[in-house]
């Protein structure tokens, strides 16, 4: 029990700093031995998963959305609940998606100017140029990163208005007919979805080639 005490507490107190100011909160990381550039590889993982998960939970809505479409009336209240539940899950992961990027741009922005302000340290020009390439080099990787991860994220905008159009019209007319119109929007939908699942996978490989640079050995 009291050897989990100081992670309790230093988890708490991590908290409520990631609460207010952000160089703040990543000094007191880096005091415990966490830099910027290890917490930035984390939530570029954890933004990872997040697309991953939303990667295959749209993917699993669009097959039951379509199996529901194309059955008969039969029990339309359970029908409507099924498609509900399915466009609550996947609200919920595209807003996981949007606060793992956000969460990357926080640190990488932290760790980028910080970069930038210690390159005036250097008492060698010839080591002070070869960061300010690495900078270089890692910042042009990374905006991809966040190019290809905003992208893909948008993706998800159209897919989950979409579901909320099909969820909201079933709800407001549960017979037969509603249930058999909703079929005309499914080609949209299954391009839709076919679009956001292909900038997903490029996002996530191009995070992994990131992450692989940052964790090289010559990595600055």
């Amino acid at each position: 029990m009291n050897a989990l005490l100081p992670r309790v507490a230093f988890t708490a107190v991590l908290l409520l700093l990631a609460t207010g100011c952000s160089s703040t909160y990543y000094n007191t990381l880096e005091k415990f031995g966490y830099a910027k550039r290890d917490v930035l590889v984390d939530r570029v993982e954890k933004a990872q998963e997040a697309q991953t998960e939303a990667k295959e939970q749209f993917a699993d809505a669009l097959e039951k959305f379509l199996a529901v479409t194309k059955t008969g009336g039969g029990d339309l209240q359970r029908k409507y609940s099924e498609m509900s539940a399915e466009f609550k899950r996947s609200e919920t992961r595209a807003k996981e998606v949007h606060e793992r990027i956000n969460a990357v741009e926080n640190v990488a922005e932290a760790l980028f100017s910080e970069w930038k302000q210690e390159l005036k340290q250097y008492s060698s020009a010839t080591l002070r140029s070869e960061s300010q390439r690495q900078l270089d080099t890692t910042r042009r990787s990374y905006d991809n990163v966040l190019r290809l991860m905003r992208r893909a994220a948008e993706r998800m905008d159209p897919v989950l208005a979409t579901f909320r159009d099909q969820v909201l019209f079933l709800k407001h007319n549960l017979n037969a007919r509603a249930l058999a119109s909703l079929d005309s929007t499914n080609r949209e939908l299954e391009a839709d979805i076919s679009r956001l699942i292909a900038d997903m996978e490029t996002s996530i490989r191009e995070a992994e080639s990131f992450i692989k640079s940052l964790q090289a050995p010559d990595a600055n």
